[in-house]
């Protein structure tokens, strides 16, 4: 059995005779795709491998990735990819792909936090209009706290 590695256009495949294994290299902070078939319907992910972890018996690849691919909305989860990973594929991206950088999902998450926090302020508002107007209805317990 005679096994040759050969690249084609950048991707490397260790080829032997009539069947060809793509062997993909990544590295900390590369763009990814990533394959899901989650919840019984494919998607795929755009992400960024965080780390490498050469666990003794189930080496890991960990990604953080978004959960929509066109405009990152501050929606990252985490997902640790192994022999044992059944629900995910992990894929270098094209580079005609759009990627993400680190100020793109900065801004993103900066609007995320403004919006909450308006959203707090406009439940505070409510919450002291609340106690203004019906507070009187309720008595304070030893906390200070009004109940019914």
């Amino acid at each position: 059995m005679n096994k040759k590695v050969v690249e084609i256009n950048g991707s490397k495949f260790e080829v032997d005779m009539d069947s060809a294994e793509r062997i993909d290299t990544f590295k900390v902070g590369d763009n990814v795709k990533l394959f899901s078939r989650r919840y019984g319907e494919s998607q795929i992910f755009s992400g960024v491998i965080l780390g490498f972890y050469n666990f003794k018996n189930l080496p890991t690849i960990q990604v953080a990735y978004f959960e929509n691919s066109f405009s990152v909305d501050g929606s990252i989860r985490f997902v640790n990819i192994n022999s044992e990973t059944k629900d995910f594929e992990l894929l270098p991206a094209n580079s005609y792909e759009a990627h993400f950088d680190r100020d793109g999902v900065m801004d993103s998450l900066n609007r995320k936090i403004e919006e909450a926090t308006a959203n707090v302020r406009d439940l505070k508002a409510k919450k002291a209009w609340f106690m203004k107007y019906y507070g009187k209805v309720f008595k304070p317990d030893k906390d200070g706290v009004s109940h019914e």
